[in-house]
């Protein structure tokens, strides 16, 4: 059993309903997500820390995004993050002045930029995504690579339906 986000490791009420988001299998889903995602948060100052020691954690995932999709607008960066323009434009200065993000004209827009990593800002993202995928086989190395698999395609989904 896991503590859910108050810390109480108590189990499912086994008085609850077992309709709507009273069943069980919504309260285990509550409780699990609670548990990982602050694992992840935790983890995200971590890994922002491997690419650059001023790095903030929440800039991590502009620089992952950036590494998989390659250049991209600051507006399409804030809408995928879920910020607004002020503060990607502060979040992209301050990686600029890291030296991991680097604006360069959008030819398709004269009057816009597109926002790409840099050399040094590549081989650092990915040094760190290595070794968290490396991290990440050796705690699940008792797996069945289908359950990773699964695991995988079942989060992708989770992810699809919290976009709507």
């Amino acid at each position: 059993m896991h503590e859910d986000g108050n810390g109480d490791r108590s189990g499912v009420d086994s008085g609850v309903s077992a309709s709507g988001v009273d069943q069980p299998a919504f309260l285990a889903l509550e409780r699990e997500l609670t548990v990982l995602l602050r694992r992840a948060r935790a983890n995200q100052g971590e890994m922002a820390r491997e690419v650059h020691p001023d790095l903030e954690s929440a800039a991590y995932g502009l620089l992952v995004r950036l590494d998989e999709y390659g250049r991209q607008r600051a507006t399409e960066l804030a809408a995928y993050i879920g910020v607004g323009k002020a503060t990607m434009s502060r979040q992209l200065r301050a990686l600029e002045e890291l030296g991991l993000v680097a604006r360069e004209p959008d030819p398709a827009d004269g009057r816009a930029w597109l926002v790409a990593l840099t050399q040094e800002g590549h081989q650092r993202v990915r040094r760190v995504r290595e070794a968290r995928r490396a991290r990440y086989a050796g705690r699940l190395a008792d797996w069945d690579p289908r359950e990773v698999g699964e695991l995988a395609r079942l989060l992708g989904q989770l992810n699809q339906g919290m976009e709507k």
